[in-house]
């Protein structure tokens, strides 16, 4: 079977509410459908790469393309676990858990996007607290980093929920204007004080080498 040569196809995280997890082909078409619909007010842009600037019809076909993209260059030392959100099994968005040279540095970082007809329900809260949990819980990390630009109050009361920590400013380009990005940072210690959603993981520990960890196997 395939799940035997990419058991990452059989990681689920659950929260009270959502389900994340790789999709299938028709929730795949669900996720770029839900991004062709719209993610966010055509006069912002929350995303250094302006992907949702894009035509309705290209917008959907670059979720799939990234989608596919992420896993085909998946390895253990630079790898982007890309998660369809489900709540109530219908497709909300995708939170995304990525690192480089996890095994050594421990550090993850965390993106995420949700339909606009999701958005203020707390599902971007929820979606978190289930990749920081496999971050921290599952994998052992030592520290979760985030950022967003300076209009992006949304994102930044979620990371601020969590319990990171301002972690300084950048300037970057995006659509050929000076945007500052704030960064932030969520060492270990202050997770664990202050996290409160329950989440379960299933199907984890044959998924450990591709996430540069050993195998559990003897």
């Amino acid at each position: 079977m395939l799940i035997d040569h990419w058991p990452v196809l059989g990681l689920r995280l659950r929260t009270p509410r959502l389900e994340l997890r790789l999709p299938r082909d028709g929730e795949l078409a669900a996720l770029a459908a839900l991004a062709a619909e719209g993610v966010h007010e055509p006069g912002r842009m929350p995303f250094m790469v302006p992907w949702t600037d894009l035509p309705p019809a290209e917008r959907a076909r670059a979720v799939v393309q990234h989608h596919w993209r992420r896993l085909g260059t998946w390895s253990p030392d630079d790898w982007a676990l890309n998660l369809t959100v489900f709540a109530d099994g219908q497709v909300v968005g995708l939170q995304t858990l990525a690192a480089r040279n996890f095994g050594v540095l421990r550090q993850v970082s965390t993106g995420s996007w949700l339909g606009a007809a999701h958005q203020g329900r707390g599902i971007g809260t929820e979606m978190r607290a289930a990749v920081l949990h496999l971050a921290f819980a599952g994998l052992g990390a030592d520290e979760a980093v985030s950022a967003a630009f300076a209009d992006n109050a949304a994102s930044s009361a979620v990371s601020r929920k969590h319990g990171y920590r301002p972690d300084g400013v950048e300037h970057v380009v995006v659509r050929g204007r000076r945007v500052t990005s704030h960064r932030f940072r969520l060492p270990r210690a202050d997770w664990e004080a202050r996290r409160t959603t329950p989440v379960t993981i299933d199907g984890l520990a044959p998924c450990l080498p591709l996430f540069g960890l050993p195998d559990p196997q003897p």
